[in-house]
């Protein structure tokens, strides 16, 4: 059984930044496994945000570039997705998934429960 644990979100100010942090566990996790979020925002469905492989090597959707940053811990199985400069429209759940990269594509084989960001205008 794997679990992804997540922690950070919640309410900040446009402009402002927020840190949120997702820590896998399970004999079945596997190291070598990407991990990176996804986001659902209020009547809309699930997107791609962020990914990041064993090897650091990192995918970012285009509306987070250069606002967004997304690191690892592979001694602990973490990741972290630092974002800076939040804007209302990046309000949404936010879950930490983790599995094989698919060419640039986080297939999602583990899901952690979500954490809301809101952004306030």
């Amino acid at each position: 059984q794997v679990q992804l644990v997540e922690s950070g979100g919640g309410l900040v100010q446009a402009g402002g930044s927020l840190r949120l942090s997702c820590a896998a566990s399970g004999r079945a996790f596997s190291s070598t496994n990407a991990m990176g979020w996804f986001r659902q925002a209020p009547g809309k469905e699930r997107e791609f945000v962020v990914a990041i492989r064993w090897s650091g090597h990192t995918y970012y959707t285009d509306s987070v570039k250069g606002r967004f940053t997304i690191s690892r811990d592979n001694a602990k199985n973490t990741v972290f997705l630092q974002m800076n400069s939040l804007k209302p429209e990046d309000t949404a759940v936010y879950f930490c998934a983790a599995g094989p990269m698919v060419v640039t594509h986080l297939r999602g084989d583990y899901w952690g429960q979500g954490t809301q960001v809101t952004v306030s205008s």
